[in-house]
């Protein structure tokens, strides 16, 4: 109960590790109505650069097949060629126009959140295709603030256009008595008056979803306390296991160390608490360093110095400096070398008289 309770309750911010996971599956913070905002933008943009010189460049291209219709041939073959070139002519036409409007359609998405190839959200799930998973989300809180959203957008577009077109309603009654060309400056007039409130109003409503949705994304993206903890084991590692780990490997280690300790040439103890067994021999630069501990580990290392006639020499200041300075297998320092040849000497002088104590 307690561990349910805990995954009910997701109060954590969420990791650093979680907020990637979600960005590998494709779940990140975005809003439609900023997506909009930009489409919206490029349809200005072109409508007020490329619309006249694109819709010249269309009336140039289609008006000799209203002047010459007749000469225009009715096989198959010739319908294709003619198909095939007025394609080709108006794609040119609307190439430049339609790369602005896919640039500021992925620019919509890219100042969102990084650019982002992920086939999760391709991945088939039942939960898709489930009515009753259906049923939940058409009705779930999410799809109610949608719902709400798409009825303000519609009002509000729906007052926008009163508000700009309704000024030029008697201009609008007698366009149908105007030339082709004067109907198609004033309906971009009028095209480009009614973006350009769109966008000053949209650009208010996109920055507060956006907020809205990145609050929202954060929330879902919230952790509990147990999952935080899932979470360090499988990136850190089980600390129970991970300091079983230590023991073991230290355990080891003082095994090697200790199976080293009847190579050594002396001993120095503080007596009790410190022991630190030297290697020396002939070639040597300076003595080695085989084994060092306290207490417990100096006692162990005592006694293995007595089971195989290694001398112990009782250093109490010599002892705790060597154990502060050197680690196993390094060399003692030169600072200590006066202190340690003395003890070395004295351990060759016993040994040639053939009497140490032990």
């Amino acid at each position: 109960m307690a561990e349910q309770n805990d995954d009910a309750e997701k109060t954590e911010d969420p990791t650093q590790k979680k907020l990637e996971d979600a960005l590998k599956k494709g779940d990140v913070a975005k809003s439609q109505e900023v997506s909009t905002w930009f489409a919206m933008l490029g349809t200005g943009l072109v409508v007020a650069i490329m619309a006249p010189s694109a819709a010249g460049a269309l009336q140039d291209a289609l008006a000799g097949y209203l002047a010459n219709s007749h000469q225009i041939p009715v096989d198959s073959g010739g319908l294709r060629q003619l198909w095939q070139g007025t394609g080709l002519r108006i794609g040119a036409i609307l190439a430049l126009p339609l790369l602005i409007l896919l640039a500021l359609a992925l620019a919509g998405n890219m100042v969102q959140h990084q650019l982002i190839w992920s086939a999760e959200r391709m991945k088939p799930k039942l939960s898709k295709i489930s009515p009753l998973a259906g049923f939940k989300r058409l009705f779930s809180s999410e799809s109610l603030v949608n719902f709400a959203k798409g009825l303000v957008k519609i009002c509000v577009v729906s007052g926008l256009m009163v508000a700009v077109l309704w000024p030029h309603r008697d201009e609008i009654d007698t366009m149908i008595l105007r030339e082709t060309g004067s109907i198609l400056v004033i309906t971009r007039e009028l095209i480009l008056q009614l973006i350009a409130a769109i966008l000053a109003v949209m650009t208010v409503v996109a920055a507060a979803d956006f907020l809205y949705q990145r609050h929202r994304w954060l929330e879902k993206q919230k952790m509990s306390q147990r999952e935080i903890k899932e979470e360090y084991k499988q990136t850190e590692g089980d600390p129970l296991v991970k300091g079983k780990i230590r023991q073991l490997r230290m355990e080891r280690s003082r095994r090697r160390m200790m199976a080293s300790v009847p190579e050594a040439t002396v001993v120095i103890t503080n007596p009790t608490h410190y022991a630190v067994a030297l290697k020396y021999e002939q070639g040597m630069q300076a003595p080695l360093c085989l084994a060092k501990g306290t207490d417990q580990v100096a006692l162990k290392i005592r006694e293995v110095a007595r089971d195989n006639d290694v001398p112990i020499i009782e250093n109490p200041p010599l002892a705790r400096a060597l154990y502060a300075l050197i680690d196993i297998d390094q060399e003692v320092p030169e600072e200590q070398y006066r202190a340690v040849a003395e003890v070395i000497g004295f351990v060759y002088r016993m040994r040639e008289r053939g009497s140490w104590r032990g």
